[in-house]
């Protein structure tokens, strides 16, 4: 005898309870349709995740219930015999609880509720969440499952508790957001949990981007021995089947190490594809339009936007200044020519020397500085704004996280737009990234990734006029932003103190200008926004 099991990896939308619960009862459906005798899901599937202050709405609540009534009734009829393991929120006596339930034929007859609340990083889960206490196993076609939620992976309590009350098998359902190096971390993992308590476990993880975070998904299923022997892709939807005898022991042979196109470059460039793509679209929009300058950043956020959402629904605007190099331009329009999209090309000196003249008699006598720079970069924030306005597509913004992290950008200028897909990618991973999207298909020009970056807002400019060498520069910002390091700690890795405490200085003091930049996709240990939470007036 054996015991099929069927890992369903969705993607799902944060607060369409009544939409996910189909996706639910569909892929049960599917999992009967193929012989499972159990189908896993991810955690808080019902909800969506992370659904944030949506918990504290009564009426959440109220569609979850009605969602799991429709599920109960329908995966009876259309599932029999499979229990579903399924993550959702259930209040109860002292609060509410983050559930893994089990549905079997029109009943639910085991739950569990998430002991570990994460409170770290991006996660806020005490401030819905009531911990849970005692292990949950349920028996199914012959074998005994435990159950657990996400956290509790990563510590060792749950784990032990379902060994003791007398687990073959580990259900762990999961929401595990995404960084770079992150699914090799979860293998290990889970490899040594599996060793420690001589169970397999059954790893189910959400896929899909939400606001700043993307779900990698990688649902994994090793045996006691801790060695992975079934594995779903990153970055896709996925129904990853597995068979186990009748002591639990996956039948299927130990696979490999972690795929190689799930890490380095790679992972990371799909991250943002998918972030893209799932803001995008799960917010409404039909396409997305940027600025296309003819450096690195806005070439490779042109070819993200392109792989995520296709060609023929991104455009690129071409806006060039009195500074702006020739070269500029033809790298530029290479671009679009080999990526095929749409593109317009406004030049931005009528309204430069419109506003210059507008506030001449304001300005009388007064040197010309960084002021005019930033209007030139405001005027293509308005034309860039009223293209998304009449066209109904999102403005991606450009900007590094290098430069956010110093303040090099302009609020209300290249700053303005609905979503930022590399501002958490440091300058020097802009260019690695660049050559690895290359190395696909040659859509970026070869000049774009050799010749010095530069703003272009005056004569001869370029970034390091204003800023350290992107190779001190991008350490240095790791160390303080990502690893919380002090000036001292970061001058005793071998960096210049004056260059420390310049860079250091810079990041404090913008802030202000950060609190105000769209959001975007999350790769990194630490980004700007849910992730690093920092006073913007502060003696620190």
């Amino acid at each position: 005898m054996s015991c099929r099991i069927q890992i369903a990896q969705l993607n799902l939308l944060v607060g369409d309870v009544a939409g996910n619960g189909l996706r639910v009862i569909g892929a049960a459906a599917e999992a009967h349709a193929a012989g499972a005798d159990l189908v896993v899901f991810p955690e808080l599937a019902l909800t969506g995740y992370p659904p944030e202050d949506l918990l504290l709405r009564p009426e959440l609540m109220e569609r979850v219930e009605s969602a799991l009534d429709r599920i109960r009734r329908e995966t009876a009829a259309t599932a029999p015999g499979v229990a579903l393991v399924l993550g959702y929120p259930r209040a109860a006596v002292g609060g509410l609880y983050n559930v893994a339930g089990v549905i079997r034929d029109g009943a639910v007859v085991a739950e569990y509720a998430k002991q570990e609340l994460p409170n770290y990083s991006v996660f806020d889960e005490k401030r819905y969440f009531q911990p849970g206490a005692a292990a949950a196993v349920f028996a199914h076609c012959g074998l005994r499952f435990g159950l657990s939620v996400c956290e509790d992976i990563w510590q060792e309590g749950p784990s032990a508790q379902a060994a003791a009350a007398g687990a073959q098998v580990l259900i762990n359902i999961n929401a595990s957001p995404f960084h770079a190096g992150k699914a090799a971390e979860r293998e290990t993992l889970l490899s040594r949990r599996a060793a420690e308590h001589g169970f397999p476990i059954l790893y189910a993880n959400l896929i899909g981007g939400q606001d700043e975070l993307v779900f990698d998904g990688g649902s994994i299923v090793v045996d006691r021995k801790g060695r992975v022997v079934a594995r779903a892709a990153h970055f896709e939807e996925a129904a990853l089947l597995v068979d186990l005898d009748d002591t639990g022991a996956p039948l299927a042979p130990p696979l490999g190490e972690v795929d190689q196109g799930t890490e380095g470059e790679a992972a990371i460039y799909q991250a943002l594809v998918l972030g893209v793509r799932d803001y995008a679209r799960k917010s409404g929009f039909s396409g997305a339009v940027l600025g296309l300058s003819g450096g690195v950043d806005s070439a490779l956020t042109l070819a993200i936007a392109v792989d995520a959402l296709g060609a023929g629904q991104v455009e690129a605007v071409l806006m060039p200044s009195r500074y702006t190099a020739d070269m500029s331009n033809e790298d530029a329009l290479e671009q679009v020519r080999r990526q095929g999209v749409r593109t317009h090309v406004i030049p931005i000196e009528p309204a430069f020397n419109a506003f210059l003249g507008m506030l001449g008699p304001v300005f009388a006598g007064q040197a010309p500085d960084v002021t005019e720079e930033n209007i030139q970069a405001r005027c293509r924030g308005i034309i860039l704004m009223a293209l998304s306005n009449k066209q109904g597509r999102i403005l991606l913004t450009t900007g590094n996280k290098s430069e956010m992290s110093v303040g090099y950008a302009t609020l209300y200028g290249d700053m303005a737009g609905g979503f930022a897909p590399i501002k958490d990618v440091p300058k020097t991973l802009v260019y690695r990234l660049a050559s690895y999207r290359n190395g696909q298909d040659p859509v970026i020009p070869e000049r774009v990734l050799t010749r010095a970056p530069s703003a272009e807002l005056r004569p001869d400019q370029t970034d390091q006029d204003s800023l350290p060498p992107y190779e001190i520069l991008d350490p240095i910002l790791r160390l303080y932003i990502e690893e919380d390091q002090g000036i001292d700690a970061i001058v005793a890795e071998g960096f210049d103190e004056s260059v420390v405490r310049r860079v250091t200085r810079l990041v404090d003091r913008n802030e202000y200008k950060r609190r105000q930049a769209p959001p975007g996709v999350r790769i990194s240990r630490r980004a700007f926004g849910r992730d690093r939470r920092y006073p913007i007036t502060s003696g620190f």
